[in-house]
C-alpha cells in the first residue's frame, strides 16, 4: 500500500472503517491523528445554520494546536439541540482517550442528513475500531470513509525541496453536491510535516482556500458542515516558517497547487455530472467585477443545462454575466467556447457549429469572457446540470 492523501506526510496515521450509520454499509468513519501534537488551523462555512461537530471544530482550531480529526458521514450533527452538542463534546472525548490527548485536541466533522442524532453507540464502537485500524498507508480508506454521494474518493499530495528539507502536503475531501464558493464548500482535512507558526499556518490556508476550495460550485448551495482544516506537525524539521519570506512563500504555492486539484476533483464530482467546466473572466476592471461574473455564470442552470446538451447557447453566458450584479459594458464582451470565439463586442459572430459541437462533448469544457475592460483575471470551476442531479437530490433523504 502506498502512502497516499493525508498520510502522505511524515508523522500521520488514518483509517476509515463502517461502524453502521449509513445504511449501504459503506465506510462511514474516518480518524486521521498526527504522531505529535500538530498546529492547526480552520475555515468554516458562512451559513448561519451550523452543525454541532463543526461549532466543536471551530473551537478547537481557535486553540492552534490537535492531535487528532474524526469524521463521520451519513448523519450531519446538525440542527438537534443540545444533544449535538453534547455528542460532539463524546465524539471528541472518545478519539482523547483512544489517542491520549485532551478532548480540546480533537477537531470533528460530519456530513450527511440533517436533523438526526449520532448513534453514539455505533460511533463508539466504529472509533475504536477505526484507532486499532489506524496505519501511514490509512489515507485512501479514511478518504472512503467521508464521502456522501461522492463517486470516488477524492485525494492528493505534494512534496517540494526547500533549502535541503522535503515537505509534504497531503489532503482529502468530500463534495458532490451544496458547493459553492462562500467558504467552505465541502469538507477537506490537510496535512503537511511542515514546520511552519499558527499565524503562518492560517494565512496560507486562507490565501489558497480563496483561489481554490472558494473558486468551485455545483448548485449554488452552502452546506451547514462545511470546513477546510489543516494540520501540521513539523517533523519534516525545517525551520520554523514565522514570516512571508521565501519559505512560506515556497509552502504556500505548494499548498496551493494541492488544494486547487482536489478543488477540481470537487467540481469533476458534482452530483450526476458528466464534465468540468472552466470559466475564465480576463481584462476585468477589478476583482470583484470578475468575481461576479464568475459566480453567475458557474450557477446558472441554464448555462449548465446547455453543457450537457452541446448546445452552444453562448446567450446564456452573457445573459448571466449581465444579471450578476458586475457593472460593465457589454458591448466590450467577447465569449469563446474552448478556441472557439462565438460572441465579439457583445455580438454575435457565426461559427462552425460542428466545432463547437466537438468542443462541448468533450470531459472539460473551458469557457472564456474576455471583458476587454481592464487587467484583472480570474477562474471557476463548476460542472453540467444534469438528469441525474435531480434523480440523486429528490431522494437523498429517503
Amino acid at each position: 500500500m502506498a502512502k497516499t492523501g493525508v498520510t502522505a506526510p511524515l508523522g500521520f496515521q488514518a483509517a476509515g472503517v463502517a461502524c453502521g450509520i449509513k445504511k449501504s454499509g459503506e465506510k462511514d468513519l474516518a480518524l486521521v491523528v498526527s504522531d505529535v501534537p500538530a498546529t492547526c488551523a480552520g475555515i468554516f462555512t458562512k451559513n448561519v445554520v451550523k452543525g454541532h461537530s463543526l461549532k466543536w471544530s471551530r473551537k478547537v482550531a481557535s486553540r492552534g494546536t490537535a492531535r487528532a480529526v474524526a469524521i463521520n458521514s451519513g448523519c450531519a450533527n446538525a440542527c438537534v439541540g443540545e444533544d449535538g452538542d453534547r455528542d460532539a463534546f463524546e465524539m471528541a472525548r472518545l478519539v482523547s482517550q483512544l489517542v491520549d490527548c485532551e478532548a480540546e485536541d480533537v477537531l470533528l466533522g460530519s456530513t450527511g442528513v440533517i436533523g438526526y442524532r449520532l448513534d453514539m453507540n455505533k460511533i463508539e464502537a466504529g472509533l475504536a475500531d477505526a484507532f486499532r485500524s489506524l496505519s501511514p498507508d490509512g489515507g485512501n480508506s479514511a478518504a472512503q470513509a467521508i464521502m456522501t454521494t461522492d463517486t470516488f474518493p477524492k485525494e492528493s499530495s505534494l512534496v517540494y525541496d526547500y533549502e535541503g528539507h522535503t515537505i509534504t502536503i497531503g489532503g482529502m475531501a468530500k463534495g458532490s453536491g451544496m458547493i459553492h464558493p462562500n467558504m467552505a464548500t465541502m469538507i477537506s482535512v490537510i496535512t503537511t510535516d511542515a514546520n511552519i507558526s499558527r499565524k503562518m499556518l492560517d494565512r496560507a490556508l486562507r490565501s489558497v482556500a480563496d483561489s481554490s476550495f472558494n473558486r468551485i460550485s455545483v448548485d449554488g448551495d452552502t452546506s451547514v458542515c462545511d470546513k477546510v482544516l489543516i494540520l501540521a506537525n513539523g517533523l519534516a524539521g525545517n525551520p520554523v516558517i514565522d514570516d512571508e519570506g521565501p519559505a512560506y512563500s515556497a509552502f504556500e504555492n505548494s499548498l496551493r497547487a494541492m488544494a486547487t486539484e482536489l478543488a477540481k476533483m470537487l467540481a469533476r464530482d458534482g452530483e450526476g455530472a458528466t464534465k468540468l467546466i472552466e470559466i475564465h473572466v480576463k481584462n476585468a476592471p477589478d476583482r470583484n467585477t470578475a468575481h461576479l461574473i464568475l459566480n453567475a455564470i458557474a450557477k446558472s442552470p441554464l448555462v449548465k443545462t446547455a453543457i450537457f446538451g452541446c448546445d452552444a447557447n453562448w446567450g446564456r453566458i452573457i445573459t448571466a454575466a449581465g444579471y450578476s450584479g458586475a457593472e460593465f459594458d457589454p458591448d466590450k464582451l467577447d465569449i469563446s467556447l474552448g478556441n472557439l470565439t462565438v460572441c465579439k463586442n457583445g455580438t454575435g459572430v457565426p461559427f462552425d457549429e460542428e466545432t463547437a459541437l466537438e468542443i462541448l462533448r468533450a470531459p472539460e469544457v473551458v469557457i472564456t469572457l474576455d471583458m476587454n475592460q481592464g487587467t484583472v483575471a480570474d477562474r471557476m470551476w463548476t460542472c453540467d446540470l444534469t438528469n441525474d442531479y435531480i434523480r440523486i437530490n429528490g431522494s437523498y433523504r429517503t
